[in-house]
């Protein structure tokens, strides 16, 4: 232990090194410089259209911008001399011209995109929300929203940003340092089970986690460094593996920051932040600091006492032909809990609703990565080679039923999670003719490679009293994949990939009898097909498998360490099958809407109960629904969304008890926003979380729960933002979680059954100054 806390302290000593460094970088590189020239542009399409958005790059002194509505740029203080200007998509150069800038004179230049038959409109680089999705997207649901939409959003932790992914639901049953409950297409992903998240390749989901399958942990995350979220739904696409049988969700971070930012925040419950983060150029390249240190009590009569500091370091070059970038990030963070609570006591009276049973529950975590990325392009390719090395530790104390098993020391019991994780991976595109028909192929490899200690104690007062199980785990995964897009016609595409995973673990258990070794493959097919566009509308057709991985213990498994009776090992990889069909449209001048009916089956919904240390397989499901997306952009200023996700989730294995405890049936997100209206900007958002079973013979609902959030902000002269955001606007009472299950409070002579529930924070406000130079 003494060695755990030395190690602990030697991290965040380094974080507040990176921290120093960072304030550095960001007030020491403002230092005035002589330019003289100013470069401006446009760029169109062959047709003459604008082309908005699009990142545009100035070679020879590696600066981007982004074009506005009306397809200009501009590039203020540029040293006289002859510069190459190019518009990019992420696969190569689109248009490109040499311009002559001289002293004190403004050179003007236009770049035309050319009606490639591919997919031009990737020039487009998304700065809000990306609802004009025609000729890019492959499925009704693909989508990206950018930096802009995200600030516009008054996020109460980091977490919360995957809210910006339309039907996405992030709650949370614990203290505020440990991962979000995730809910989207009729599934409570627990905290992640079939949701894949990752940064720029470096995954987010843990699999084998000391507390939950595909644990996905969020809060390293820096908002503010979000350049942009792709995200995607359904099991269509051949570069997403394990975790992603309801979709995946992908980060990038800023290269560059136009301008450094310090933020301060302070609010209700002793909430307070200090953001700091900057860029400058060196060596032909750009090096971007940032760090974030957050505190947070919450309304909990004890309070979670959140304290995290997160840092990120990076170095980002590139040329006319490729680049590369270097990453290095860090997080730390400790809390109290207040775990789920049963509804009998508050209803009696003996606790308020922000109140506990055990004030001992906390944890700690902390996540250290480093990772690389190279690319290089020709004429019709483009290759990326991205690496990555990754540190996780993770301590957490719960108590979930109290005194049921244990009236003497309680229930409270211990989850580890140590780790170190390796990974690579390798994708080459190159661009083909087939019978006069355009093609685009894509040939990968992805590797991960992972060393686990985690264990299961019971424990009192965070004291370990006993052990339950500890396991050494190797968890080796390895996955081809291949895709190839084709444009058959002007109104036809199609998208055809495969995907074959192998896994490989290898478990060695303080019980000799669940140590062992099992390896599992599977082959995924994929196929979308995506017609027209007609009067700005296309249909869209998708197909395929996809899979979830089992805890690998649970592979292993011949003994439940509970009670000794024999156990059955479960498969690694366990199948999903989904279709969507789906259109979207821009018919209707300003309102973009996506609308997808879909499926999803899965053999089984097998998960290791971490909180039990043993396997539990549940039964066959299926999942079905339709998912509607509005977006409208009233007028300059003002836009407006409007999105709807309705499920039906069951298990399908003709048992009359077919309901999937906590399976959510309806979520509504409604959003208004006003953007750069003279000096104010402001946004008020409402999301519904219906009504879900919480048994599996669906007599036992949970209660629905409506949450609104406020954003104000007004910009003063020197570049400072003051705001406001307010949390629970209308102070509902509803809950963020609820579960039904047995539990025995102190001094009750039996377990009850009955709801437990975690509260949504009552109604909370938070001040923040920018101030960006």
């Amino acid at each position: 232990m003494l060695e755990q806390s030395y190690l602990r302290e030697s991290r965040r000593r380094c974080c507040f090194t990176v921290a120093a460094f960072v304030l550095a970088l960001v007030f020491g590189t403002h230092v005035a410089q002589a330019f003289s020239g100013e470069l401006r542009g446009r760029v169109e399409s062959a047709a003459g259209a604008a082309i908005g958005n699009a990142r545009v790059w100035v070679l020879e002194v590696d600066r981007s911008t982004r074009t506005a509505s009306d397809g200009t740029f501009t590039f203020p203080g540029i040293a006289p001399g002859t510069y190459q200007v190019l518009v990019e998509t992420e696969l190569r150069a689109v248009a490109t011209d040499i311009i002559d800038v001289d002293t004190d004179q403004v050179s003007e230049v236009v770049l035309v995109v050319p009606d490639d038959p591919l997919r031009v409109s990737e020039v487009v680089s998304v700065t809000g929300r990306a609802d004009d999705m025609l000729r890019v997207a492959d499925s009704a649901t693909d989508g990206v929203v950018g930096q802009r939409e995200l600030a516009s959003r008054a996020v109460s932790r980091p977490g919360d940003v995957l809210e910006a992914v339309p039907g996405m639901v992030a709650t949370q049953h614990s203290g505020g340092g440990k991962a979000n409950q995730y809910f989207v297409r009729g599934f409570n992903l627990d905290h992640g089970t079939d949701f894949r998240l990752t940064l720029e390749g470096v995954p987010v989901n843990m699999p084998s986690h000391g507390h939950g399958q595909g644990y996905a942990d969020l809060n390293f995350l820096i908002p503010e460094l979000v350049e942009k979220v792709n995200y995607r739904k359904g099991p269509y696409f051949a570069e997403e593996g394990d975790f992603s049988a309801a979709g995946a969700a992908r980060f990038t971070f800023f290269d560059q920051l136009d301008e450094s930012i310090v933020r301060v925040t302070g609010g209700s419950f002793n909430y307070a932040r200090a953001l700091a983060a900057g860029s400058t150029r060196i060596g032909g390249g750009d090096l971007l600091g940032a760090v974030d240190v957050t505190q947070d009590d919450g309304p909990w009569d004890r309070p979670d006492d959140f304290q995290k500091i997160s840092a990120l370091v990076r170095y980002a070059r590139r040329g006319d032909r490729g680049g590369f970038r270097l990453s290095a990030a860090g997080y730390d963070g400790d809390w109290s809990s207040t775990d789920q609570i049963p509804r009998r006591a508050v209803e009696s009276g003996e606790l308020s609703r922000f109140g506990f049973v055990d004030r001992s529950d906390g944890g700690t975590s902390s996540r250290y990565s480093v990772w690389g990325e190279y690319w290089t392009t020709h004429e019709t390719s483009f290759t990326n080679v991205q690496a990555y090395a990754l540190r996780y530790d993770m301590a957490l104390f719960s108590n979930f039923t109290y005194a049921l098993t244990d009236s003497d020391n309680g229930d409270q019991f211990e989850q580890r999670d140590e780790r170190t994780v390796f990974g690579l991976t390798f994708k080459h595109t190159w661009l083909s003719e087939w019978d006069g028909r355009s093609v685009e192929n894509v040939a990968g490899l992805d590797l991960r490679q992972d060393w686990i200690d985690n264990g299961l104690f019971s424990s009192r007062q965070q004291q370990r009293l006993a052990t339950t199980r500890t396991d050494a785990i190797s968890q080796l995964g390895a996955a081809p994949f291949f895709e190839s897009r084709v444009r058959w016609s002007s109104w036809l595409r199609s998208v055809f990939g495969l995907r074959a995973d192998f896994y490989r673990v290898d478990v060695a258990s303080d019980l000799s009898a669940n140590s062992g070794q099992a390896s599992a493959g599977l082959a995924s097919p994929k196929l979308s097909l995506i017609l027209g566009p007609w009067r700005d509308t296309e249909i869209y057709a998708n197909y395929g498998g996809g899979f979830h991985s089992n805890d690998a213990r649970g592979a292993t498994i011949s003994v439940d360490p509970v009670t000794g009776a024999p156990a059955s090992a479960v498969d690694p990889l366990v199948r999903a099958w989904g279709y969507d069909f789906g259109f979207r449209t821009q018919a209707l001048d300003k309102l973009h809407t996506a609308v997808t009916f879909f499926g999803l089956d899965l053999d089984s919904e097998l998960v290791f109960v971490g909180d039990g240390g043993a396997t539990e397989a549940s039964r066959p499901s299926r999942r079905t629904g339709v998912e509607i997306q509005n977006y409208y952009q009233l007028s300059r200023h003002v836009k407006l969304d409007l999105d709807l996700a309705l499920t039906r989730a069951r298990f399908n294995d003709n048992d009359r008890n077919d309901g999937i405890p906590g399976a959510m049936g309806k979520v509504l997100a409604a959003g208004v926003a006003l953007e750069d209206w003279r000096a104010w900007s402001a946004s008020v958002r409402l999301r519904y979380f219906g009504a879900r079973t919480l048994t599996e013979d669906r007599s036992v609902p949970s209660n629905g729960s409506t949450f609104v959030t406020a954003r104000v902000a007004y910009r003063l002269p020197a570049g400072v933002d003051l705001g406001v955001e307010i949390f629970n606007v209308l102070d509902s009472k509803a809950n963020d979680i609820e579960y039904y299950y047995e539990s025995r409070l102190p001094g009750e002579p039996v377990g009850v059954d009955d709801v437990h529930f975690h509260p949504l924070s009552s109604r909370s406000l938070r001040l923040f100054l920018d101030w960006r130079f």
